[in-house]
């Protein structure tokens, strides 16, 4: 049996919490992020737990645990993994699923919106996500983020300014759509 290969860097923060929920506020989700948690939940218990079970259970037959780099990692990771699956577990059970397409005010920003705006001479967008899709990469920004508080409510045309730890940029929002 091929035992996986595991570093100190993949045990940083063991316990996985994820961003943070302001207070008292409910887990906006869009149906696509829910299916993403949902689907990272399933892998977890069905296909990775599993194969560290499997590779601690084969450790531990191997005699001395205290010097077993396998089983002593294997243990880590499966902590790693119950942590993750606890929060999943935890955040779905507080989601609540919002359908952008359902929006009846397309004129104005709301959770789910993708906007566009001018930001010092050059176009930006985004869309507004949940705390658990936010990846600024794809243009995804949370709903509780600075970026997305300036954009709620605004209509086009409108100039908002974003809080940005340089102070104030006002931005001028070009255009809003709902998928």
């Amino acid at each position: 049996m091929k035992t996986p290969e595991y570093n100190d860097d993949d045990f940083e923060g063991e316990e996985d919490d994820g961003p943070a929920l302001p207070g008292g506020e409910k887990n906006y989700i869009t149906s696509n992020g829910y299916q993403t948690l949902k689907d990272e939940l399933h892998e977890l218990r069905s296909v990775d737990r599993p194969k560290v079970v499997e590779v601690v259970s084969w450790a531990a037959g191997n005699g001395d645990r205290s010097e077993n780099g396998d089983y002593i990692y294997g243990k880590k990771r499966l902590r790693q993994i119950d942590g993750r699956i606890r929060f999943l577990t935890k955040r779905m059970k507080i989601s609540h699923i919002v359908d952008p397409a359902a929006q009846k005010n397309h004129d104005q920003v709301f959770f789910g919106a993708r906007v566009t705006y001018l930001k010092e001479g050059s176009e930006v967008t985004v869309s507004i996500v949940g705390v658990d899709e936010a990846d600024m990469t794809q243009g995804k920004v949370s709903w509780v983020s600075p970026v997305a508080k300036a954009l709620l409510k605004a209509y086009e045309g409108d100039v908002v300014d974003i809080r940005t730890p340089g102070g104030l940029i006002p931005v001028e929002i070009i255009s809003i759509q709902y998928d």
